[in-house]
């Protein structure tokens, strides 16, 4: 049977992580399932949570005017969905979308906010964790303006 604590300690944002900092993530986390077309979130509204994707595609998405709703990015397996529930005002800044029936964990932002606050060194283990991630992002995000910029060269 699987269960908050293996499926968290073989997901590779939380792969390592101590167990005592594992035991607290597994008290603010919960599984969920998206169908297809369903929205994780809505850009403008309250960010609370960040997800741990165990299966599926979510695409991140934003509001691009007349063209309407445009891609971003997508996600799948093994990676981890949104930040905004780190930074006040704590709102999202894209939408996000299943594009086939998603599997996750969902961690609080609240809950781990306050747990951070009371254990500033798990704060700083999930910040790097974040760091990283965000850093990998920027890198992803560089390659992808670079071939758009050569195509259009």
């Amino acid at each position: 049977m699987e269960t908050l604590e293996r499926i968290l300690a073989e997901h590779p944002f939380s792969r390592d992580l101590q167990k005592p900092y594992a035991e607290l993530l597994v008290g603010c986390a919960a599984n969920v399932r998206f169908e297809a077309g369903e929205f994780l979130f809505r850009e403008g509204d309250e960010a609370n949570q960040f997800y741990l994707i165990r299966q599926g595609i979510v695409s991140v998405e934003i509001f691009a005017g007349p063209s309407g709703q445009t891609t971003i990015t997508t996600m799948g397996e093994g990676e981890v969905l949104g930040w905004s529930w780190l930074f006040p005002p704590y709102r999202w800044k894209f939408d996000a979308r299943a594009v086939e029936l998603t599997r996750a964990i969902a961690l609080d932002g609240k809950c781990l906010r306050a747990k951070c606050e009371a254990d500033h060194d798990l704060g700083y283990e999930l910040l790097k964790r974040f760091a990283l991630m965000v850093e990998q992002r920027l890198d992803a995000t560089r390659l992808q303006l670079l071939n758009v910029y050569e195509s259009h060269a």
